[in-house]
């Protein structure tokens, strides 16, 4: 099989110089399109949901909301873990699940045991799923500037200019706004005032919440058109809350401005982000989708803060703390430096102990071409270039070149003493020599990718950290071998000349 496969490559010696050309392009799309980041998601498969329920204390929480909703999703399928942890205010429940298991389906069992619970839940609590994101998804982080500012004021520019734009950026699961003051009104009831007009705090409340709406009031005809009528009852400023009627007291309105103080204020906080310690400060969190492309996340938000920096208000300024890009470029670049180094390290020494300037060349061919023919495999499999991944083939960077450094090696012996092969075509005395050490190389050969097979075992966190090393090394390694066997002969077959056997000086003309 192996002789069949070296004879199909010399007798197709141009079909696989354009294979190899086809891979090198192949490899190098494949490389721009793999997902890098700094180092391997070692998350699991999770659904998060996450309920606020304002002025509720740990322990209703958990009697509550945490345990209905923890017996409820009890038996989802490849459940694996069911936790909750509850709060002031808060209840965080985490359901883990299987690796391997679609996210998407993961969410969708959550969706439907949570939607049938939702009626036996206390009234006034929000919230739900938490956005398809991991533990490792916070990709940029930036603070909202502005001299004479106030912190409600950036907090708006967060959340009504910043947020929603940053929010449309492929990869973005979500635009979390931390810090600073949410602007709301504040309706402060005068208990005596209260008391002399017959109210009470919940009607004054119910009154708030059926004038805050816009109604339609149905069609007028005129000719041949239709006007639409509606009402505007929506509040929008102070002055709209005061105006509110909230009793007819003997044919005189009593107004909410009668009774109440209105004020601006803001909802009702549960931290605070400070910076440098100088005092408090407004933040935006971007969180990257599960198994997005870092690298890209970050560029389309970049991108993007820079097209909205001129509809920002006047003075207003965006600064960047915290960049994903910046730890995968240093990550991946010292990686990449690695490979570099040890790829220059090589060729030296090809260079050295061969003693032969094209036949260095052609072994050296198969560095480049393995490492391309693995990124291939690696975007196929789904993996992304990373510490890990990218430091298996720095590791076997030095074993690619051992089959191509054989074969080439036995050709140079042949062509250069064996007295056979001045009456043989050079095509024919090629392939003698790579058939006779095609099964020692391959056996050689295989049985390094077996001592790294036991890590293709590992499970859970371990697994996530070594599997993608391991499978680099294998990928690179059977790569190296399928092209020792094909495209270095053929390489060979062109640069390395016949040379006569009584010339001791030297093995091969150059």
């Amino acid at each position: 099989m192996l002789a069949r496969l070296v004879q199909f490559a010399l007798a197709q010696r141009l079909f696989v110089l354009i294979a190899g050309l086809v891979l090198m392009a192949g490899g190098w799309l494949a490389f721009k399109d793999l997902p890098i980041d700094a180092f391997p998601d070692v998350s699991s498969t999770q659904v998060k949901i996450i309920m606020k329920a304002p002025g509720m204390t740990p322990e209703e929480i958990e009697s509550r909301i945490a345990l209905p909703i923890e017996v409820e999703m009890l038996g989802i399928p490849k459940q694996r873990m069911l936790r909750s942890v509850s709060k002031y205010g808060i209840v965080d429940v985490t359901i883990d699940f299987d690796d391997g298991t679609d996210i998407y389906w993961a969410r969708q069992q959550v969706a439907e045991r949570l939607s049938g619970i939702a009626g036996d839940l206390p009234g006034g609590i929000s919230g739900g799923m938490a956005p398809i994101t991991t533990p490792l998804g916070e990709m940029f982080m930036f603070t909202v500037e502005g001299e004479g500012l106030s912190l409600e004021e950036r907090r708006s520019v967060l959340d009504w200019v910043i947020r929603p734009a940053l929010r449309s950026v492929v990869g973005v699961a979500d635009v979390n706004a931390l810090g600073g003051k949410v602007r709301s009104f504040e309706v402060l009831p005068d208990p005596m005032k209260l008391s002399a007009v017959g109210l009470s705090t919940a009607q004054i409340k119910s009154a708030i919440e059926a004038n805050n709406r816009n109604d339609g009031a149905g069609r007028l005809g005129e000719g041949g058109e239709v006007l639409l009528v509606r009402t505007e009852g929506s509040i929008k400023t102070q002055d709209d809350l005061r105006a509110i009627v909230v009793k007819n007291d003997k044919g005189m309105a009593v107004r909410l401005g009668d009774v109440a103080q209105v004020r601006e204020g803001s909802v009702t906080r549960y931290g605070v982000v400070t910076k440098d310690g100088r005092g408090e400060a407004v933040e935006g969190l971007v969180l990257g989708l599960a198994g997005a492309n870092a690298q890209k996340v970050v560029e389309g938000v970049t991108k993007k803060l820079e097209d909205i920096k001129p509809t920002l208000p006047k003075g207003v300024e965006i600064k960047v703390f915290y960049n994903r890009a910046t730890l995968v470029e240093k990550a991946v670049g010292t990686v990449s430096k690695a490979l570099m180094e040890a790829t220059v390290l090589v060729l030296v020494l090809l260079g050295a102990f061969l003693g032969n300037l094209r036949a260095a060349v052609t072994v050296a061919m198969v560095l480049p071409l393995s490492a391309l023919a693995t990124f291939i495999l690696m975007r196929t499999t789904g993996m992304s270039a990373n510490l890990m991944s990218l430091g298996g083939l720095a590791i076997a960077m030095g074993m690619l070149v051992d089959a191509a450094v054989v074969v080439v090696e036995n050709v140079v012996q042949h062509l250069s003493h064996d007295k056979a092969s001045e009456k043989l075509p050079r095509l024919h005395v090629v392939f003698r020599a790579v058939r006779e050490v095609a099964a020692p190389v391959s056996a050689g050969m295989l049985i390094i990718i077996v001592v790294f097979l036991p890590l293709l075992t590992l499970q859970g966190l371990e697994g996530k950290f070594f599997v993608p090393v391991a499978l680099t090394i294998v990928f690179a390694l059977i790569s190296s071998l399928v092209l020792s066997l094909t495209v270095i002969p053929v390489l060979a077959s062109y640069l390395l000349k016949k040379v006569s056997h009584e010339d001791p000086g030297c093995r091969a003309s150059c």
